[in-house]
């Protein structure tokens, strides 16, 4: 598999396998075969597995598979989802999460920590949702004067290699956090087709993780690519109950294109939307959310493929569905 540079992180593998497939939120699946699966990727070259609480069992599956002893040269990543917490309990309630996943997981260490809730300006009013604004989403001054403090204390003690930010906020906060003196190490991106964070986004403005993808590499930040499939919108069934109103029903709507033209090249779209997600511009490691080690395979398949073809990506550029 190839490799690629994870910012201050170091060499990654071009895909990683994210917490959420075999943690048991993206589909059905077993302990079994979420086992099997994270051997399998380790097997196929995989170095990085992407954990956090809640998704689902993924991080006591870790520490059931390793028992606490990593192999040699594998990576792992945690979050918190923080929101909005009083500011003399932002460090206390970072440590104690992380606290939880390092023994949930069996490990003295992580390699990043990621603040996953979403980024906003102070006085942001969101577009959806915002009544509910401070149970999923940090203000900057709380990120500014307390979230990165926090994370160099972490870092310098050494309980974390690194600290990054969830980039599915609004897309000018984030903008903002990567220009500031104290860069976190890495973000996680939107990297699909579509350009769309579905469900996820709350904001008016448009989503530009493109434009969030190069101005990290630009400053040095390592980029995590995430929802190649947009929540399995770029699939060819979903394979979990949506609401007829839900955005990732939407997107996966919006998609019949796509979809027709996979048939026509005979791929499946889920293959087609990883290879198209490798092929972006500034993405050092792409997250699959797999759950089975069939679905695995397809992603190793798109990978060993290499770069799409520019004609392919020109099609399906063309058909118009970038947000």
């Amino acid at each position: 598999m190839q490799t690629s540079t994870l910012g201050s992180l170091g060499p990654v593998s071009r895909l990683t396998l994210g917490g959420g497939g075999i943690g048991q939120i993206w589909g059905e699946t077993n302990d079994e075969e979420a086992m099997a699966t994270v051997m399998a990727a380790l097997e196929a070259g995989i170095t990085v597995l992407d954990a956090a609480p809640i998704y689902g069992s993924c991080e006591a599956l870790i520490g059931k598979t390793f028992g606490g002893k990593l192999p040699t040269g594998v990576k792992v990543t945690t979050k918190h989802y923080l929101a909005t917490s009083p500011a003399a309990e932002v460090e206390a309630r970072l440590i104690a999460s992380l606290e939880a996943s390092l023994s949930a997981m069996g490990l003295e260490r992580v390699d990043l920590f990621f603040l996953h809730s979403n980024l906003h300006a102070d006085g942001f009013e969101y577009a959806h949702g915002n009544a509910r604004r401070d149970t999923f989403s940090t203000a900057m001054s709380l990120y500014e004067g307390h979230v990165v403090p926090a994370m160099l204390k972490l870092k310098a003690q050494g309980r974390i290699g690194g600290w990054g930010i969830t980039g599915i906020g609004v897309p000018t906060a984030i903008l903002a956090a990567l220009d500031q003196a104290q860069k976190p190490d890495a973000v996680q991106v939107i990297a699909n087709l579509m350009d769309s964070p579905g469900a996820l986004r709350r904001y008016a403005e448009a989503p530009q993780p493109r434009a969030i993808a190069a101005a990290a590499r630009a400053r040095g930040v390592g980029v995590m690519g995430i929802r190649a499939v947009q929540a399995g919108a770029l699939t060819s069934g979903v394979d979990r109950d949506l609401s007829a109103n839900s955005p990732d029903n939407a997107d996966f709507a919006r998609a019949a294109p796509f979809r027709e033209l996979c048939a026509a090249w005979g791929e499946d779209p889920a293959q087609v939307a990883h290879h198209y997600a490798l092929s972006l511009a500034n993405y050092d490691t792409i997250v699959l959310g797999v759950k089975n080690r069939a679905e695995l395979a397809q992603c190793l398949a798109a990978e060993a493929a290499g770069p799409m073809e520019q004609a392919r990506v020109a099609a399906i550029d063309a058909l118009g569905l970038a947000s």
